[in-house]
């Protein structure tokens, strides 16, 4: 394993880290009646835009290469931001907890399949072996409560099933499996700063005449100091440093092995809910934790279709 793809998985790794912790602290901010799930969206669109040029500003100058890349800028954050975060609250909100977490765990097997088609990504035993078990191992950490004795009603979901709903988590999924294949040598050929500043500038443009009504209408005093200190980890940790520290992950790592990666962020919500008394410790979820972790393995040690990917 080369220095670059190290500093690739650990990009990763810090960035699943606060993406999981994100999950119950943006679940916490919108237990408020204040605080919608289009409200979180707008804040973590257009305030990551806000702070993306702000920090532009104290680096170094990246001028956009190509005009085309500014219509390539356009579609990545569209793919990447809009149609993955947008979608996918808005099937959150129609569908089951349980179903949302259970449809995450395909954008492995999705962007798999994409980088087949698309790059020509092969589909090696150990990368499918090692998607599989990670997949495995996440459900089992969805389902663990339900399968220990004694498991009641009390572990069923608040909300019933939407076939409507699965579907919009599925094509969240898919979108931001396109991002990861078909934009992977734009996001090789820019800085992160300036990959994303220019995604987020054209997302915030799509989102204005969708949020615009419901900012204005937003009782922004109702909004108590703890759910602003939410809100405030959902904008700067999870969404503002993992835009940063992303695509240098996607710079040096292949687009399957960037997507396992998303199997790590139930592992951090559970843990955190562990902590936080939220839930409790068992077998099945140190059983579920080898089998994610054991998965990337596999995933990262499959062959590459370019030498460099290798690792």
């Amino acid at each position: 394993m080369t220095r670059d793809q190290k500093i690739g998985h650990l990009s990763m790794l810090a960035a699943s880290v606060m993406w999981g912790l994100m999950a119950p602290v943006s679940k916490a901010a919108m237990n408020s009646d204040a605080v919608s799930a289009m409200l979180v969206a707008d804040v973590r669109i257009f305030g990551a835009a806000i702070l993306f040029w702000i920090l532009s500003l104290f680096t170094k100058g990246e001028k956009v290469q190509e005009k085309g890349d500014y219509i390539r800028f356009f579609f990545a954050g569209l793919f990447a931001i809009i149609l993955n975060q947008g979608v996918y609250v808005t099937g959150v909100s129609m569908t089951s907890p349980v179903d949302a977490s259970i449809i995450t765990t395909t954008l492995p097997i999705v962007t798999m399949i994409f980088a087949a088609i698309f790059i020509k990504e092969p589909i090696t035993g150990k990368k499918a072996g090692g998607v599989l078990l990670g997949a495995f191992g996440a459900l089992l950490l969805i389902f663990g409560n339900r399968l220990l004795p004694g498991a009641g009603a009390e572990v069923q979901t608040a909300r019933s099933s939407s076939l409507t709903g699965d579907l919009l988590c599925f094509l969240a999924q898919c979108s931001y499996a396109v991002y990861l294949v078909i934009f992977r040598n734009l996001i090789k050929k820019y800085s992160p700063v300036t990959l994303m500043k220019w995604m987020f500038t054209f997302a915030s443009v799509i989102m204005i005449p969708v949020s615009a009504r419901s900012l204005a209408l937003t009782g922004w005093g109702s909004i108590s100091f703890t759910e602003y200190a939410e809100l405030a980890y959902v904008l700067v940790f999870g969404t503002f440093l993992c835009y940063l520290i992303v695509p240098v992950g996607q710079k040096f790592l292949r687009p399957t092995l960037v997507a396992m990666y998303n199997y790590v962020q139930p592992v951090v919500a559970t843990i955190a809910a562990i902590v936080w008394g939220m839930d409790s410790f068992n077998i099945l979820k140190v059983v579920a934790v080898v089998l994610i972790f054991s998965g990337v393995l596999l995933v990262n040690r499959s062959k590459a279709r370019d030498p460099e990917d290798q690792g």
